[in-house]
Formats: C-alpha cells, sequence, structure tokens
C-alpha cells in the first residue's frame, strides 16, 4: 500500500516551477535544502530571497507525525483548534509507552494493559480527525514513517526531535512542539527561521567495522551538541552515495543530538532501492521525472564553500569506530583511543548490558550486521558475556528479520531479550534490573542520547553510543575497550580467536514481509465518533486556556531556579516513569525541573522559597508562588532546553506560574515552544550576568510594556540588601510571536481566529 500518492504527485508537479523561480530571486545555484524549503512556501512561489539565519519564513509541510507521548498533548490542544479534520495527511504512533523488561510478547501485553486509556483516546481522536494510527508494536514512529510515507524532497514535521530521520530519503523532516504540529494539522502555515547549512562533504568509502553510526559519531564531536543550531546539515560526495537509505537515516536522525534544525540527503539509487523494496516503486516513478530538482545544483558541488555557511569534509577510507560518551553525546572517542581515556577519566570498562535499535539503528541492515557478527562469535566458541537487548524499529523489519533467522542469530546470546518494537531503553522505558542500587556502571548502545538517567534511571550508570557492530562486538567481549580490529578473544577451548568484519544485507533478498503492520486507517467521516476523557483520569486531561498578557510590566517576581551546566528537555521534563502523564498537564508537572542542577547549592530538585525562607522540591515551591500570586522566573545556562522536542517541558513552567526564562542560549525547539505557549524566552545580551543573579532577588521588568520586534527588554534584579543590577535580555520575537504572548498562546490566536 502506497499512503498519499496524490499529494506526493502534487508537489513534484509543482517543483520545476517552484525551483526556477527561487532560483530566479535568490539569484545564484541552490542547494538541495534550499530547494526544498523553496518548493514548501506558504505563498507559493518564491518573491523574496530569505535571509539564512534571520528570515522568519512561513511554511506548507507536506505531513505531520506524531509519537504516542507528545501526540496526547498535540492532540488534546488540536482538540480546541475547531477543526472537523487535518488538513493534510497525519499520523500518531504508539511506540513510547511500552516498557521493556523481560520480552516483547510479555512487555506489549503489559503495556497495552497499562496504557489502555490513553491508547484508546489516541484511537479515538485519530478516528474522529482524520489521523492514521500505529498501535502498539507496529513500530518506532521514525522507522515506519521511514518505511511508509518518507519521499524525496517532501518536507514534514513531527512531534519528536528525531523526526530527521526522514532525511535519509532526501527528505526535510523537523522536529517540533505539539503547537507547532497543530498549526498544520489547523490548515495554517509553519513559521521557521530560515536554516543556515553546514555542508558535510563525504569521500571514500566505509569498510570494516565503520559503519554509518560512525559518520554522526565523528560530526557530533567536532559540531559539538549545539554546533548545528540553526542550520540543516546537507551531506553530499561519493561517500554519500556509498550509503544505504537507512544508514542515511541513521546519520539524520542522531543530527539532532548536535542541535540541528534537520539533516538531509540528495536522491539517488540507495534510495530509489529502499523505495522499491518498501513498496513504493510508484514514488520512484514520480521522483525521477524531477530528479535534478531533488540534489543540489552542479556549482554547488563543484564549489561547495562559496554555498554552505561551514563546510566539514570526512574521508570514510580512512574513518574508525567510535564511542561516543558518557553523559553526552558528542565527546567522541575512536574505539583505538578509548583504553587509555577510559583509564584516565575513571569510566568502568565492564559492561552487563548492550543494546541495540531504537528509531536510529533498527533497521534490517543493522540488524543483519549485528547477527553475522554474533553468528561469528558462536561458531568459533566464544561465550559473550553482556546480556544483549534488542528492539527492532517495526514490525515488518521485526516479522523479515525474524523469517531470514537474524534474531534466532541473536538467540544465541544466552542472555538475549529480543524486545517490543518500541523506543523502550532509548527514552528510560526500561525496568532494569537493580537500576535502583544506583551502583557505577557502564553500558553500550546504539542509541542517540546518552545524558545521566536516561536509559535507566541510574545518575551512575555511563552510557556510550556506538555502532550496532560495535555494540555486538562489546557485548561478547563484556568490556567497552575490547577493539575488534585488533583485540583478541578466549573462546571456551582456551584459543584465542579474532571476529570477522561484520557482513549484512542492505535489504532483505526475498523482499520485506508482514502479516500485520498495526495500522489503522481513520473513518471517512469522524463527526460521530466520540472521544471520551474521564474528569477523574490521572492520566488524560482537558486543557484550558492560558491568561492573556495583561499588557503591564511583570513586576515583583521571584527567582524560581538558577539551573546550572547542562539542563535539557529531559531535566525541565524527565522521562521514564512520567511519561504516563504526557496527556496531563497538572500530574506531569509535578517534575517540573526536578533534574535541573540549583546553582545556589548544586542540588537537584531543592530550591529556596522565598515565601518562607525554607527550602523544597521545585514543582511545590512553584506552586506555592502560583497559590499566593507571585510571578517566577526561571535562569539557565548555555543551550537550555537541548535534547527532545517535548513541549511538556515549556507547558509544565506555564502550566504553574513561570512568567519568562533567561538563559545565556536557547536549543532551537525548547526556544520555539516557549513562544508557542505564550511565554518569554530571553537570553543574556551579556552572558556574564548570569553570575550577578543572585538566589534572593526580586525581578521587574522595565519596559515589556513596550514589547516590540528587535528591542530588547530590560529587567531590574533587586537584591536583598536593597542593591540592584539592570539586566538587558534579547529576544528574537517576531510580530506573529508578539501576538502569541499577548493572546497567553499561539493556541489561543488560533481559536481567536477561527471564532471570527
Amino acid at each position: 500500500m502506497i499512503f498519499d500518492l496524490d499529494m506526493i504527485k502534487k508537489v513534484y508537479e509543482r517543483y520545476p516551477e517552484r525551483i526556477a523561480e527561487a532560483r530566479k530571486v535568490v539569484g545564484r545555484p541552490l542547494t538541495l535544502s534550499e530547494k526544498i524549503l523553496y518548493a514548501h512556501l506558504w505563498e507559493g512561489n518564491a518573491t523574496t530571497a530569505h535571509q539564512r539565519g534571520s528570515s522568519y519564513v512561513d511554511f506548507a509541510p507536506d505531513r505531520v507525525a506524531m509519537q504516542d507521548a507528545t501526540a496526547q498533548m498535540a492532540l488534546l490542544q488540536f482538540m480546541q483548534a475547531g477543526k472537523a479534520k487535518v488538513a493534510v495527511p497525519s499520523t500518531a504512533h504508539a511506540d513510547h509507552l511500552i516498557q521493556a523488561k523481560e520480552n516483547a510478547e510479555i512487555d506489549l501485553k503489559v503495556g497495552k494493559s497499562k496504557n489502555e486509556e490513553v491508547f484508546n483516546f489516541l484511537g479515538s481522536v485519530c478516528d474522529k480527525y482524520g489521523i492514521g494510527f500505529w498501535k502498539p508494536g507496529a513500530g518506532i514512529i521514525h522507522q515506519v514513517v521511514l518505511e511508509n510515507y518518507a519521499f524525496p524532497g517532501g518536507m514534514m514535521i513531527g512531534t519528536d526531535s528525531h523526526t530527521v530521520n526522514a532525511g535519509g530519503l532526501g527528505m526535510v523532516a523537523i522536529g517540533v512542539g505539539g503547537a507547532d504540529a497543530v498549526d498544520v494539522m489547523a490548515g495554517m502555515p509553519w513559521e521557521l527561521k530560515m536554516p543556515k547549512l553546514i555542508g558535510v562533504k563525504l569521500t571514500g568509502k566505509m569498510s570494516g567495522w565503520t559503519a554509518p553510526k560512525d559518520i554522526i559519531l565523528k560530526v557530533a564531536g567536532i559540531l559539538t551538541v549545539k554546533g548545528g543550531t540553526g542550520c540543516i546539515v546537507e551531506y553530499f560526495g561519493e561517500g554519500a552515495e556509498s550509503l544505504s537509505a537507512t544508514g542515511k537515516g541513521t546519520i539524520c536522525n542522531m543530527g539532532a543530538e548536535i542541535g540541528a534544525t534537520t539533516s538531509t540527503f540528495a536522491y539517488d539509487d540507495s534510495m530509489r532501492r529502499y523505495l522499491a523494496a518498501t513498496g513504493r516503486q510508484e514514488v520512484v516513478d514520480a521522483a525521477d521525472k524531477v530528479a535534478e530538482h531533488l540534489r543540489s545544483d552542479a556549482e554547488v558541488y563543484a564549489e561547495p564553500e562559496k554555498y554552505y555557511d561551514q563546510l566539514i569534509e570526512i574521508n570514510l577510507s580512512e574513518l574508525t569506530p567510535h564511542l561516543n560518551g558518557p553523559f553526552t553525546p558528542d565527546l567522541a572517542t575512536p574505539v583505538s583511543e578509548f583504553r587509555e581515556k577510559a583509564e584516565a577519566n575513571g569510566w568502568p570498562l565492564d559492561v552487563e548490558w548492550a543494546l541495540i535499535g531504537s528509531c536510529t539503528n533498527s533497521s534490517y541492515e543493522d540488524l543483519s550486521r549485528a547477527a553475522s557478527i554474533v553468528e561469528d562469535a558462536v561458531a568459533k566458541g566464544v561465550k559473550p558475556k553482556a546480556i544483549l537487548g534488542i528492539n527492532p524499529g517495526s514490525e515488518q523489519v521485526k516479522f523479515t528479520a525474524e523469517r531470514d533467522g537474524f534474531l534466532n542469530s541473536f538467540r544465541k546470546f544466552d542472555n538475549a531479550r529480543i524486545f517490543t518494537n518500541a523506543c523502550g531503553p532509548c527514552i528510560g522505558q526500561w525496568d532494569r534490573e537493580g537500576a535502583e542500587k544506583q551502583e557505577k556502571n557502564s553500558i553500550i548502545h546504539s542509541f542517540n542520547r546518552n545524558f545521566a538517567k536516561r536509559a535507566d534511571g541510574n545518575p551512575n550508570t555511563h552510557a556510550f553510543v556506538a555502532s550496532p557492530e560495535m555494540v555486538a562486538a562489546v557485548a561478547i567481549s563484556g568490556r567497552l575497550d575490547f577493539n575488534p580490529i585488533t583485540d583478541t578473544l578466549t573462546n571456551e577451548a582456551g584459543e584465542q580467536v579474532k571476529l570477522a568484519e561484520p557482513k549484512g544485507y542492505e535489504l532483505p533478498t526475498k523482499g520485506f514481509a508482514v502479516d500485520d503492520n498495526g495500522y489503522q486507517a481513520p473513518s471517512e467521516d469522524g463527526s460521530n465518533v466520540q472521544v471520551i476523557v474521564s474528569p477523574t483520569s490521572d492520566r488524560l486531561q482537558l486543557l484550558e486556556a492560558f491568561p492573556a498578557w495583561d499588557g503591564k510590566n511583570i513586576e515583583g517576581a521571584k527567582v524560581l531556579i538558577k539551573a546550572f551546566g547542562k539542563c535539557t528537555t529531559d531535566h525541565i521534563s524527565m522521562a521514564g516513569p512520567w511519561l504516563k502523564y504526557r496527556g496531563h498537564l497538572d500530574n506531569i508537572s509535578n517534575n517540573m525541573l526536578i533534574g535541573a542542577v540549583n546553582a545556589y547549592n548544586m542540588e537537584t530538585n531543592n530550591v529556596k522559597n522565598q515565601l518562607t525562607g525554607e527550602y523544597g522540591e521545585v514543582p511545590a515551591v512553584q506552586r506555592q508562588y502560583k497559590a499566593a500570586g507571585i510571578p517566577t522566573i526561571v535562569v539557565g545556562d548555555e543551550n537550555y532546553g537541548e535534547g527532545s522536542s517535548r513541549e511538556h517541558a515549556a507547558m509544565e513552567p506555564r502550566h504553574l506560574g513561570v512568567r519568562a526564562v533567561l538563559v545565556k542560549s536557547f536549543a532551537r525547539i525548547h526556544e520555539t515552544n516557549l513562544k508557542k505557549q505564550g511565554m518569554l524566552g530571553l537570553t543574556f545580551n551579556d552572558k556574564a550576568d548570569y553570575d550577578k543573579i543572585q538566589e534572593d532577588d526580586t525581578v521587574n521588568f522595565l519596559d515589556l510594556d513596550q514589547f516590540a520586534v528587535g528591542k530588547p527588554l530590560t529587567l531590574e534584579f533587586v537584591h536583598k540588601d536593597g542593591s540592584k543590577d539592570i539586566i538587558i535580555a534579547n529576544h528574537t520575537y517576531n510580530e506573529q510571536q508578539i501576538d502569541w504572548f499577548k493572546a497567553g498562546s499561539a493556541l489561543n490566536l488560533i481559536k481567536q481566529q477561527n471564532n471570527k
């Protein structure tokens, strides 16, 4: 079955004219990313050249995708928008709420039972509003999108930061908050600051133990977790052409960890092969007609330094396997250097758990290559040391891998666990035995994120990111410092043996197969479908509109917390056990900022209550401020809001009465989410002012009543001793975003416009 073929053909039909007009307006050859962006302008044909990094532009994405944790809030918001049906093809995917513990059969059954209320809600909302629903067990959203919906040259948004996986099929796919998704589903333009462009030229060709994952691990080491902020990363060159479509997806996927808006590749034969293998030959036929527009102009490839804001070159022939971490995905170490670095830093080298899967490394190719390593070890009499966990990317991948024997290869591990086709350990949905002891240990996985407490809730778990091939090799050896290129293992006969290089299949030779892919099509007419939310539910809560701004300066505000160092969306709104409350704003607000480090005492979830002088948990203290009618602000460090797209990290402070967030710098999605929810997202004009803010300060906004585009705000911080510091705060609000603030949220403005 091909989804939305007519829509795809219409996109391609307009490509030649729109690209020609864009090239005229811009006055130079265009990169692939620019072609896709200009082909999706809300206004139609381009009339002006948009400035990278400064111009706010309205776009018309082709589709929307939501995962079950974020879909709850997105759809609760959409229900308020006053629309009978979504305006563009949209899907929701049940993948985040299934906890990994025993195995796929048991865990899926338990997950369906525990989350029945939420799954029923999502199924009914999707049915009512014309949204495709992928049921629990169907697969991880980004793999399902790649297999069914992604198409070269398309533009989509998704309520998950790893939406960017679809770049593996040449899309511009961007992670957003739920309010952004509501805009598009409601038939409104979607706004994005025109991204800058980073070109990554790949030369040579990978071999041996090197995998596509190593490319992005290397890039993360170069750019760091914020080096891609506000940029699209575009890969090209002979090395790019040599990669499979799913390998390209892996690279794009983890691009979220460098803060990139998205990443993408030009249309090529690997995409043709993948589209055909997944039953979409008609998409290939349509794409081939406009193939020249689905890659950068020849002049760009000839002189890339002229057309990209930054250019990186990586020789794949020289690239070696990497391990990134711990506690940050950009700490990149080649495997040959790992032992020395680990010993210098005191990282535990013994590994109890190794995990393969997640949205970035759960393809048929990934599983086949990892399975070949296991088969080789078994054949050579090597007994694996660590427990190996596998999360297949989709039911289609799992069914096909089972048919072709790869899952049985993994089962030859004494302690192998084949988990559900779901996110599981990657997002903290892992009931790991012994994690509660909080012992210092190391794990290795092929996921993306490795922040403290991310996988198993243990702050002392050192998580390292690697390719599925390296994960399998480390699982067999039981040690992080095992280098399969040079090191040997002792088999059961006492002999020294060396693991053979991984071998696998880009695509199944007998084709993909599946009995039930888990898809639920919506009703043609959903007007009679009832969506029921119990008023006593602790999982779901209908939303109430946030209050509009009163037009006055904020005065007498208190500093709720000054967050120190890394403060990701995980720190602001933890995942793991809190995922169950993603549809209940008040309940999930009890995790607000509980992971953030308080700069005044270097503790988590312990801040001073200025009403009582006592210290308490962050949400509880904030609820007291709200009850007393006292506004508050949150102060943060660099790249505040890094990581997930979860808008709960913006909605929770808004719900509990925080009025502004003042930081050294923002991660892109989080800043947008704050704006959408009617919050003030501000940055220090002088980052050194962060140090001036004291624990007992009272904050007054002096000129918020003159809030305007390009005009910094002036904040007065009155200290306990009566002295003051005047701090200038910058912002990036445009006219429309200021209107969101004035209305109380973007959703409030949508409702106002729909009611006219």
